[in-house]
């Protein structure tokens, strides 16, 4: 009952949050091409319902599978240290004033995917030093890059202007303004190769979940499948945070409320975890829109109200055993 009560209220949700923000809109107007209500419809609400539905799949999708194949409850990309170096890579482009595309990518994309790409293949270097029981070793060298990276956007903050300073202060508060259908096209593309991947290698990533060395002896190629599955994930969440900014706790929160909701195994529950992020992410999104503020409140601030108090019981939880 419990169950079924969660997944109504959050698809309920999905429909409503179009009609709902600073200007209410008339189901009835937004069918009259030549309507305002149908221009903010159809032009700003409904490609932003599609970019947080496929952001939200992304960012669960990413908590499980690092999760997953380092066996530790608070591994994510945010807390791994990946989307910050995302972060200072969109930054960089954002203090050089780069604007240009390259195949219908912006710099800022480019720069983005690039520093999240180099930070995962940073900890895969790291890692090699370290015993393959110390996956909280790897969790503190991910905190260690995100303080270094912050330490260096600092200095871009330092070295930029009023007003590039102003646009990194937005962008590392997150946001799901959007216009248009460039980017939900985009970001869904990134969803569908994400869950795809993971979907192929899921029996691989059910044996990771247990031990590298069980999951060798039945023949994995442990090291080409984890690769192959980190470089993925932070391809998606290195597009996703160049366009959104950072988007923090969801792939934390959500993994862990499917798994008390669905006891199951790791490759049952790829696509609950996928579909209960995206419509998490709209309800996080829809409440940030409904708080009354001078502007809109950008949703890296409502993801970390819910999701730091979650950080801190799950560290009291593990540290209790």
């Amino acid at each position: 009952m419990l169950k079924a009560l969660i997944w109504i209220s959050l698809v309920a949700i999905v429909f409503v949050s179009p009609f709902l923000g600073a200007v209410s809109l008339s189901f009835n107007e937004i069918f009259n091409v030549s309507s305002l209500d149908s221009l903010i419809f159809f032009d700003l609400r409904l490609p932003r319902l599609f970019f947080t539905l496929f952001a939200g799949a992304i960012l669960a999708l990413s908590g499980l599978l690092f999760q997953t194949l380092f066996r530790n409850a608070l591994m994510t990309p945010y807390t791994l240290g990946i989307s910050s170096g995302a972060v200072l890579g969109a930054g960089i482009a954002i203090k050089l004033g780069l604007t240009s595309l390259l195949f219908g990518i912006t710099a800022i994309s480019l720069f983005g995917f690039s520093g999240a790409i180099l930070t995962v293949f940073l900890l895969v270097y790291l890692s090699q030093f370290l015993r393959s029981s110390q996956h909280e070793s790897l969790l503190l060298l991910g905190i260690a890059l995100s303080l270094f990276y912050t330490s260096a956007l600092m200095v871009v903050f330092y070295l930029g202007s009023s007003v590039q300073n102003d646009v990194l202060i937005r962008f590392t508060m997150g946001s799901l303004s959007i216009i248009g259908w460039q980017h939900p096209i985009l970001l869904g593309l990134m969803a569908f190769i994400l869950i795809l991947t993971i979907y192929i290698y899921r029996y691989e990533l059910q044996l990771l979940s247990i031990s590298d060395e069980g999951a060798q002896l039945r023949g994995v190629n442990t090291k080409k499948v984890t690769l192959i599955l980190l470089v993925v994930s932070s391809l998606a969440i290195g597009i996703l945070v160049s366009i959104s900014g950072p988007i923090g706790f969801i792939g934390l929160v959500v993994p862990h409320i499917v798994i008390k909701l669905y006891p199951l195994t790791v490759e049952k529950r790829i696509f609950k975890t996928a579909l209960f992020g995206a419509l998490f992410l709209v309800f996080c999104d829809t409440l940030s829109r409904l708080i009354q503020t001078q502007s809109e409140l950008p949703i890296g601030i409502v993801t970390a109200i819910i999701g730091g108090p979650f950080f801190i019981y799950l560290i009291i939880l593990r540290s209790s055993k």
